[in-house]
């Protein structure tokens, strides 16, 4: 699971702002799409920017993923490379275009465990869970004083 940063925790949170208010959204456009949405967050790229670093090599994000190598050079592994520096992991990435992490779909409430990947709402459904999640694990951490630590919070 992603390294839980505030600045990842935002931009999760962001993204999911976005797509509730209605922004572009398009599964089968790489910059449209669930990571290319985070993609825009992360990086400031527009969507038509993320695409067009897509078309260097074929394939969705799931197999852009599995092909990525950070010495390659290419657009997208660039691309790639700026949302791993907030954390993520090519595995969250992955996870995130298919609204499939165990630890995220497990955190939903029962009935809305069967997403669709390319359901606007679920795509927001998911990435506030994942940023509640991230949240929660950060707090946790928080030491208070040298001496307290935040134990759990309830998040509505």
């Amino acid at each position: 699971m992603a390294r839980s940063s505030v600045q990842l925790v935002e931009a999760i949170r962001q993204t999911a702002r976005r797509l509730a208010k209605g922004d572009t959204y398009q599964w089968g456009h790489m910059g449209s799409c669930n990571c290319g949405h985070l993609a825009q967050t992360l990086t400031q790229y527009s969507k038509g920017q993320i695409h067009g670093a897509a078309m260097w090599r074929h394939g969705d994000w799931r197999e852009q993923l599995r092909d990525y190598c950070p010495q390659s050079g290419l657009p997208l592994d660039q691309i790639i490379d700026q949302m791993l520096s907030f954390g993520l992991t090519t595995d969250d990435l992955t996870h995130l275009e298919r609204l499939s992490h165990p630890q995220v779909v497990e955190a939903l409430p029962e009935d809305k465990r069967y997403l669709k990947h390319n359901v606007r709402d679920d795509v927001v459904l998911y990435l506030n869970t994942w940023a509640a999640m991230l949240e929660e694990e950060l707090l946790h951490n928080i030491k208070l004083n040298g001496i307290v630590t935040v134990q759990t919070m309830e998040f509505g």
